[in-house]
């Protein structure tokens, strides 16, 4: 039998970075994104042997083993081998060997939740090959918990429930692993236009999130009021996100993003560079009415708003600076698994 599952990636809209503790448990964190046609696949195929293969086709790199219940967190593929271990661990030892093969649309720190949702496609792999009774939250709250307390990766908590749960959500968190998935009914047409709008850029770098994030997160311990600050705007910026979405308001759009890029580079250092601010102006000069960052920053994709069919100037203005533009769309569906 074969195994297979795909997770969206996604693009966060507004908020990101309140997701992230201490500031979640602390002040409570909201964000607000949306999974777009760009995806993390696992296959998992049983085996006659007893052996374990990990395959990371995207990656080129490739691990065998002898079935066992434990396997090493060695720093090599460790977030198919923690999922692997939680899962013995948890629900008891698997009963055949078998190949997981893994591919991910976007490059690892791209800034799309690469390394979570892969987590959430793994998990579903397994579920089905196992029949695990787990529901939409019980994955993504387990996806959270290997990755961030069990094998110790910084980061927060959007990612994995956006995979699994997909669509465009208004996500609230809060202390003791509470999080509230608000689902948002945007209209068609109002999809449509962002679609068309909101260009997708890939800086033809990459970076490592932790980095950031756990400056992100000793800001708020260190009780340093800009950063703090800075959240609660991001925190109000899902908030207008939210109503202008809902609303069909579109030409907030690049304004609302604006006002999250200003206040997203004061939460910590080395979120934007001057390559990265000089890619954001020059769009904004070819028309762009707003623009962000995605994911924790430092590298990775950008966002810009085009209203008015500005997105051709705003493509031609940027042909020169080494990176690339991706097609997308915004998805409906979040994790899929079924066998074959």
């Amino acid at each position: 039998m074969i195994y297979r599952s795909k997770a969206p990636l996604r693009i966060g809209l507004a908020g990101g970075g309140t997701d992230v503790s201490p500031y979640c448990d602390e002040y409570g964190g909201a964000v607000l994104n949306a999974t777009i046609s760009l995806y993390a696949f696992a296959t998992i195929e049983l085996l006659s042997t007893p052996t374990i293969i990990i395959d990371a086709i995207d990656r080129n790199e490739k691990i065998e083993h002898q079935l066992v219940d434990t396997l090493p967190i060695d720093g090599t593929l460790d977030l198919a081998k923690g999922i692997y271990n939680h899962i013995v661990k948890n629900f008891g030892k698997v009963g055949s060997g078998f190949r997981l093969t893994t591919y991910v649309d976007a490059p690892a720190g791209s800034g799309l939740g690469t390394s979570s949702t892969l987590m959430v496609a793994i998990l579903g792999a397994f579920a089905e090959w196992l029949s695990l009774p787990l529901g939409e939250y019980d994955i993504a709250h387990m996806a959270y918990v290997i990755e961030r307390e069990e094998l110790k990766m910084a980061g927060g908590k959007q990612d994995q429930y956006t995979a699994t749960f997909g669509g465009v959500n208004f996500m609230e968190f809060y202390a003791n692993d509470k999080v509230i998935v608000n689902p948002l009914n945007i209209k068609p047409q109002y999809l449509h236009e962002i679609e068309n709008n909101l260009l997708l850029y890939f800086t033809a770098t990459s970076r490592l999130s932790s980095t950031i994030i756990e400056a992100q997160s000793k800001n708020v311990v260190d009780k340093n009021q800009q950063s703090i600050e800075a959240m609660h705007q991001l925190k109000e910026q899902a908030r207008m996100m939210k109503e202008a979405l809902l609303k069909g308001n579109v030409d907030e759009i690049g304004p609302i993003l604006d006002f999250g890029f200003r206040y997203k580079k004061q939460m910590a250092q080395g979120i934007s560079n001057n390559s990265m601010d000089e890619l954001y102006e020059v769009a904004l000069k070819a028309g762009a009415t707003g623009g962000k960052i995605t994911g924790a920053g430092g590298g990775g994709f950008m966002m810009f708003y085009c209203p008015d069919n500005t997105r051709y100037a705003v493509k031609k203005a940027l042909a020169n600076y080494g990176g690339d533009f991706r097609e997308y769309q915004f998805t409906e569906k979040g994790l899929s698994s079924w066998q074959v």
